[in-house]
């Protein structure tokens, strides 16, 4: 599985798109063995501060879930 996490300078400065890049590689790293194989590309987007990490497990699962891409 290859994945690629980006973050625009929306997000905010160096350490803030740094601190969101690793917020979403660790909801990955939490569904590792759940995702199907595959290139995935994870943008972080604004909100990603205003929720809570049991939140953006809540919504990262159901995305997924919804996309078809748990085993």
């Amino acid at each position: 599985m290859q994945l690629a996490f980006v973050a625009s300078k929306k997000v905010g400065n160096a350490v803030q798109r740094a601190r969101a890049k690793r917020k979403l590689r660790a909801l990955c790293l939490t569904f590792e063995d759940k995702i199907k194989s595959g290139k995935y590309i994870f943008v972080a987007k604004e909100r990603l501060f205003e929720k809570s990490h049991k939140d953006l497990e809540k919504d990262f699962k159901y995305a997924m879930k919804k996309l078809d891409l748990f085993k």
